[in-house]
């Protein structure tokens, strides 16, 4: 599986390299996308969940933080870029994982552990090119949790209407078989009748987006970002989950000092 990946990674690095190296300079589009300096904010996050019974999460983000020319603090999303050079960026990332559940989430976790909320740390690799934006990056449990990782490769494109910036995108990650059972597992002493005993291996999902901003709102900055995702069967076949597919909203609004 961990080969499958790093395959599918090298191939979207060559099919996309004609249009990334037609130019040294940074795309104009993103370069208005990602302003710097102090700003506020809030933000709002809604995820669909797989698991049964649990129809959504709802996330607030409070947002107080900077973006200069390395270190960028967007809330709890911190990273800082220690190699810059020709459109190439490599970053030391923290983030959150907003994943988990106890028993007051849904009755089909009630006589299960609870799984925690927990922050990851790794490194991102950034390419960006006349507004394409290729990322590859490598996230690490740093509290425990899950003793899991994740390895993510995604691909943008930023546009430019008017006072309307917009981008799709496509990302894959894969999940090692830590995560994926310690939030989509059963373990033997979980086990009931209408939930059965559930381990299994590493995931690979993918994820098409869209995002849509626009700096005409209140004198800040406003984004609204849909992602659509497609789980592995590993994940979609466990007894705590009903749907193999999963839709998520962020609403950000943002200015500066």
């Amino acid at each position: 599986m961990y080969q499958g990946v790093c395959l599918f990674i090298t191939g979207i690095l060559v099919l996309f390299s004609s249009q990334l190296m037609a130019t040294d300079e940074r795309g104009e589009v993103r370069e208005r996308l990602e302003p710097k300096g102090f700003l506020y904010g809030f933000g709002l996050g809604v995820n669909q969940e797989l698991y049964k019974g649990y129809d959504r999460r709802v996330i607030p983000l409070p947002i107080l933080g900077y973006r200069g020319d390395r270190l960028s603090v967007l809330g709890p999303f911190v990273s800082y870029d220690v190699l810059q050079q020709e459109g190439v960026k490599l970053a030391v990332q923290v983030s959150p994982r907003f994943q988990g559940f106890d028993s007051s989430d849904s009755d089909i976790f009630i006589g299960m552990d609870e799984r925690d909320f927990s922050f990851d740390a790794g490194l991102g690799l950034k390419y960006e090119k006349d507004d394409w934006n290729l990322g590859l990056s490598s996230m690490f449990d740093v509290l425990n949790k899950s003793d899991g990782y994740e390895l993510k490769a995604s691909l943008g494109r930023a546009f430019q209407s008017g006072p309307i910036f917009y981008e799709p995108s496509i990302s894959v990650s894969y999940l090692d078989a830590n995560h994926v059972n310690y939030y989509y597992g059963v373990a033997s002493h979980e086990a009931t009748s209408s939930r059965p005993a559930y381990q299994t291996d590493s995931a690979v999902n993918t994820t098409i987006g869209f995002s849509i901003a626009t700096p005409i709102f209140f004198e800040g900055f406003t984004r609204l970002s849909i992602d659509y995702t497609w789980h592995d069967a590993n994940i979609a076949d466990s007894p705590l989950v009903d749907t193999g597919t999963n839709l998520s909203l962020r609403l950000l609004y943002s200015r500066f000092f």
